[in-house]
């Protein structure tokens, strides 16, 4: 089964306050977005599973607008959430006094089954928070790495927290330009696996207890890539990260891990993905790229018939 995401980012912002959903009124967007994938039968994949991994506000309308369709018709589409707090409700324990956080409770509650944790945009925000507190940060090597240590750390937190609620994960690693240096890809190489080794050593800590009754999907990331005006990796580079990870994680915790192309699925690069064997899907953000770019269903069926075909 390929594992299809969707991290549709802060389309509740609608264009007139600079975000990129093309209503005033989001709620009434995702609605739309759930109907449409229906009726393009996205609810009825054969061999592929797709998630839409949603801003806190979109989630429950979303959830309701899925649950409103027959269960056949919705089997393959699931409805997560970008991210949980490190901490969780409990009974008998914190009710709940996280303000500005979510807990994996209420994500759960409102009908998230899986949450995206990791995202090489969460990563960079905690450890610029880590780093304003050290005015060394950058020039300081061992001060970046200690700080990196930090923030995987924080994410074992979160994907244990998804975990205990009976949540599944997508679990995201990458390097930086800065991590993967300079030189040939030969050369490269070891510092990349360096970085992924130890992303994934701290991110995966504890996960074992939980398997296989969740699951745990590996979403990689080539931080250096992502952005207006950069280049992609080609098929080499990422088939050796894909490998690299599979490899990895059943060396440090002897189990096989499903992982899928966190740097943008989309139509121009889907046969290339398509035809890498160690690729389990991908993460796809927008299907519109020139003019006012976007997400749209039927652009998502596309991505997903050139992906499987």
């Amino acid at each position: 089964m390929k594992q299809i995401f969707v991290n549709l980012k802060r389309f509740d912002v609608p264009r007139r306050f600079g975000g990129i959903c093309p209503l005033e009124n989001p709620k009434v967007w995702v609605e739309e977005i759930l109907d449409k994938s229906i009726q393009y039968g996205l609810g009825t994949l054969k061999d592929s599973n797709v998630t839409y991994m949603l801003p806190e506000a979109l989630i429950i309308p979303a959830v309701e607008k899925l649950s409103s369709y027959p269960e056949a018709e919705r089997q393959t589409l699931h409805i997560g959430c970008q991210g949980v707090f490190r901490e969780n409700v409990q009974v008998g324990g914190n009710f709940g006094a996280f303000t500005t956080n979510l807990p994996a409770a209420a994500a759960y509650n409102m009908g998230c089954t899986s949450a995206i944790i990791g995202h090489s945009e969460e990563r960079k925000d905690k450890q610029g928070i880590i780093g304003s507190f050290e005015p060394e940060w950058n020039r300081d090597k061992d001060l970046r790495e200690r700080a990196a240590k930090a923030v995987d750390d924080l994410i074992n937190q979160e994907v244990l927290c998804a975990f205990k609620q009976g949540m599944d994960v997508l679990l995201c690693v990458g390097e930086t330009a800065e991590e993967r240096g300079e030189g040939t890809f030969e050369e490269q190489q070891q510092r990349i696996k360096k970085v992924l080794k130890a992303q994934l050593e701290r991110g995966l800590k504890g996960v074992q207890e939980f398997l296989p009754q969740r699951q745990i999907v590996i979403g990689y990331e080539p931080i250096w890539a992502i952005g207006p005006g950069k280049t992609p990796p080609g098929k080499e580079y990422i088939s050796f990260v894909s490998a690299y990870i599979k490899d990895v994680v059943r060396e440090l915790y002897n189990f096989d891990i499903p992982v899928v192309y966190g740097g943008g699925l989309k139509e121009e690069n889907a046969p290339m993905i398509a035809s890498i064997d160690t690729l389990d899907g991908g993460l796809v953000a927008l299907t519109r790229f020139t003019g006012d770019i976007g997400f749209e269903p039927e652009g998502l069926k596309k991505i997903i018939e050139i992906y499987i075909n």
